[in-house]
């Protein structure tokens, strides 16, 4: 806030280089890197793996640093291009693989913790042998054979390298070759062994990989008693195919992982479905920015066309900002950047109509001074509005995770450009415009000389809205009680990421009624599979917890009864961590209420806050109610425009509360409620004129977006109209009524009362 203030401040020579100079570094940043794409916009695999602590280690972030390392080498080898591992949090391990389709052999690799030793055979065993020495153990070999295995004799730690090897002439077929570091351990152990007679157990050596014997040779005859065999090499045999030697060899070379890992998150999305979200999100944009772009031309004309070049530097600045960052575009995401085009016109809307107030209203003689005015008067509002956004990104980023946590970062870096193009560019580009001669001679190309038809209206109405305020409140205490009987009647549809299981969406050959497809899974041992039609020829199943073999049997279902199937989507989501998600959505609506609440009563006075808050908290009861009784699933993308709305809401909470504080300034003995209705009247030009642009970015997603995006647009709608009404119709009279209910007369701070300048003296309705 203190940076933007000391930058609309300074001269305009200043500002203009300082536009230019972010211009120039976002169109070489924007040419020279690109941004990454998610793995739901280009089709992949991504898996999510939790370590997990032994009796002797503990799964620190030092450890699964190391665990990190060894699943590098692993990705490295199963040659995936471009493939990304990152460490989340001190004990999780996000693997991204680009263009795998299949996550089946990828999480048996990567899972698998490859602890590799080599035993001694002590003689045959025998089962429910539970008095062996510690280290000693029981296995079957091979063939089924239990034998009794000494304790390890050498580990993972002690192989140097492993390869996977062919040789046709002594019929050993596809091998693994194995050299250890310790050449004197394995002679001594080979030794030991050849000291038997042939055809004795004891003469055999144990290879055993994740509790399992893949190898237990006889030492050959020619090895003499206490020699060994030097060299420190030896081969693993045993009938493998081509792909089982080369991931036996990977498993071998790459070591033993640190920890046990655990799969937690797995999501698998077709590459199509990445282009079809691709494709309709940029439909989607052009048609919404496009849409907006004429609706402000419209209204504000010369004034409107320089809003629509800043909101194009904007949306420069905004790209650059994400490649600079090197952050993940994610679908979320990128309906982020798109909705965020809508919240830079809020900004841009907030400084006209104040200098048209200023303008029409003949209290500034020029269009320039108007200007100059208008940023003056809705910095504060442009400022406060926007901080409460990035609190909720914020909260979004730190507390989410996944293409939430993308959707954060991109509406955090939306917000910070929006602010930058709206007091920066617009400015230098209005200014210059209004200080042109032929602009001075014409003001009502400027946009400026009129004060529009929706504050026309109003003058003439003067309705006063808050003359029975507990009257809106019943109002919301009435929908309020509906939303929430959806939620106790209906119950909340909790998607896979709140609750864990599995959920897989398929593309079919032809169109296949629900009921059929549940039956058809009941018989193949699912009965409590959900089944839900996913566009024209597609199923969502949603199960619990599936195996990859279990999943198989999913997919045949489906594609015997659809006439072949594809699979588009599939992610898998452990239970502890649908835990831990519904958790972290639960602490971050509490703390943005929170939050606000503390931002709001040091900027104006608790009274405004709590009221503020307790919109917010209207919003999101009334949201979730209506996506009970519609059924919509509630999952991280409802979370990401749940916050998005409360973002919204608090927005234009502090526009009516900073025009209240202003208008006190003027009057400090003037009753809350008369002061409220004339800051609402004021304000309304501006909510109408901004939601309308967003309404048509929305509009644009919900119609063009595809089904990824349609839940998400109808939210944010739902949430738009709620929170509009309750900002205005919710806060405001909970805040008379606290006022009241305090001895009524307090300012918001900063109001210290003043004479008012003759020429601001009139009242808004006489504008």
């Amino acid at each position: 806030r203190a940076v933007l203030e000391a930058l609309v401040k300074r001269p305009a020579r200043v500002r203009a280089l300082f536009a230019l100079a972010v211009i120039a570094v976002s169109v070489f940043v924007a040419v020279t890197v690109p941004v990454r794409l998610g793995l739901d916009l280009r089709g992949g695999t991504q898996i999510v793996l939790e370590t997990r602590s032994t009796e002797t280690l503990k799964a620190d972030a030092e450890a699964t640093d190391r665990t990190l390392e060894v699943l590098r080498g692993r990705v490295d080898a199963l040659g995936v291009a471009e493939p990304g591992l990152v460490r989340s949090g001190d004990n999780r391990i996000i693997v991204e693989l680009p263009g795998v389709q299949d996550p089946r052999k990828a999480a048996d690799v990567l899972g698998r913790t490859a602890q590799l030793s080599v035993h001694p055979v002590q003689g045959p065993g025998t089962e429910g042998d539970e008095k062996l020495p510690p280290g000693e153990r029981v296995l079957p070999d091979e063939s089924g054979e239990l034998l009794h295995l000494g304790r390890a004799a050498l580990g993972g730690q002690d192989v140097k390298s492993a390869a996977s090897r062919f040789d046709p002439q002594s019929g050993a077929g596809w091998h693994v070759t194995v050299d250890f570091e310790d050449g004197e351990g394995w002679a001594r152990l080979t030794g030991e062994a050849a000291c038997h007679p042939a055809g004795d157990p004891q003469r055999r050596v144990a290879i055993v990989l994740d509790d399992k014997v893949i190898s237990s040779p006889q030492v050959d005859p020619s090895v003499a008693c206490g020699a060994g065999i030097t060299g420190g090499s030896t081969q693993i045999t045993g009938s493998f195919t081509s792909d089982e030697a080369k991931e036996l060899a990977l498993l071998v070379h790459g070591g033993a992982l640190p920890v046990p890992v655990e799969t937690v998150e797995q999501r698998t999305v077709g590459p199509t479905l990445g282009a079809e979200a691709i494709r309709a999100s940029a439909w989607a944009a052009v048609v919404g920015t496009a849409l907006t772009a004429l609706f402000v031309i419209v209204v504000y004309r010369l004034m409107g066309l320089l809003a629509v070049v800043a909101l194009l530097c904007y949306g420069l600045i905004s790209y650059a900002g994400l490649a600079a960052l090197g952050a993940t575009l994610t679908l979320p995401g990128l309906a982020g950047f798109v909705l965020a085009i809508g919240m830079a016109v809020d900004a841009n809307v907030l400084v006209f109509e104040r200098a048209r107030e200023e303008y029409a209203g003949r209290r500034r003689p020029s269009g320039r001074s108007a200007l100059t005015a208008g940023f003056k008067g809705a910095f504060s509002a442009i400022a406060d509005s926007n901080v409460t956004t990035l609190i909720a990104a914020a909260l979004l980023f730190v507390l989410a995770s996944g293409p939430v946590k993308g959707f954060g970062v991109t509406l955090g870096i939306g917000v910070l450009a929006s602010m930058v193009s709206a007091l920066v560019i617009t400015r230098v580009l209005a200014e210059f415009a209004v200080a042109r001669r032929r602009v001075h001679r014409r003001p009502g190309v400027t946009g400026l000389a009129s004060v529009g038809r929706v504050r026309a209206w109003l003058t003439r109405r003067d309705p006063q809205l808050m003359r029975r305020p507990r009257r809106w409140l019943a109002v919301s205490a009435v929908v309020l009680a509906v939303a929430a009987a959806g939620i106790v009647v209906r119950g909340l549809n909790f998607g896979v990421e709140f609750t864990g299981g599995r959920l897989i969406e398929y593309a079919t050959e032809r169109t296949v009624d629900p009921d059929r497809a549940r039956d058809a899974l009941a018989d193949a041992g699912f009965p409590q599979a959900v089944v839900q039609s996913s566009g024209d020829n597609g199923l969502t199943v949603r199960t619990e917890e599936l195996t990859n073999e279990e999943a198989v049997k999913v997919a045949g279902a489906v594609a015997e009864v659809g006439g072949g199937a594809e699979k588009v989507r599939d992610e898998l989501i452990g239970p502890s961590l649908g835990d831990e998600l519904r958790r972290n959505a639960l602490l971050a609506l509490g703390l943005a209420l929170v939050a606000q609440l503390l931002y709001l009563a040091v900027r104006f006075r608790w009274m405004f806050g709590a009221g503020a808050v307790a919109a917010l908290a209207h919003d999101v009861v009334i949201l979730t109610g209506v996506f009970a009784w519609l059924g919509k699933p509630v999952d991280g993308v409802f979370l990401a425009a749940l916050l998005t709305v409360i973002g919204y809401s608090v927005n234009d909470s502090v526009v009516v509360f900073d025009r209240i504080r202003e208008l006190w300034r003027k009057d400090a003995k003037a009753p809350l409620a008369r002061v409220t209705n004339q800051a609402i009247l004021q304000t309304v030009p501006r909510t109408v004129n901004t939601g309308i642009g967003v309404m048509f970015i929305l509009a644009a997603l919900a119609l063009l977006g595809g089904d990824s995006l349609t839940d998400f647009a109808l939210a944010l709608l739902i949430g738009m109209v709620v929170g509009t009404y309750s900002s205005v119709l919710t806060a405001s009279p909970l805040a008379i009524e606290l006022d009241a209910r305090a001895g009524g007369g307090k300012r918001p701070r900063g109001t210290a009362p003043r004479t008012p300048a003759p020429r601001t003296e009139r009242t808004p309705t006489e504008v």
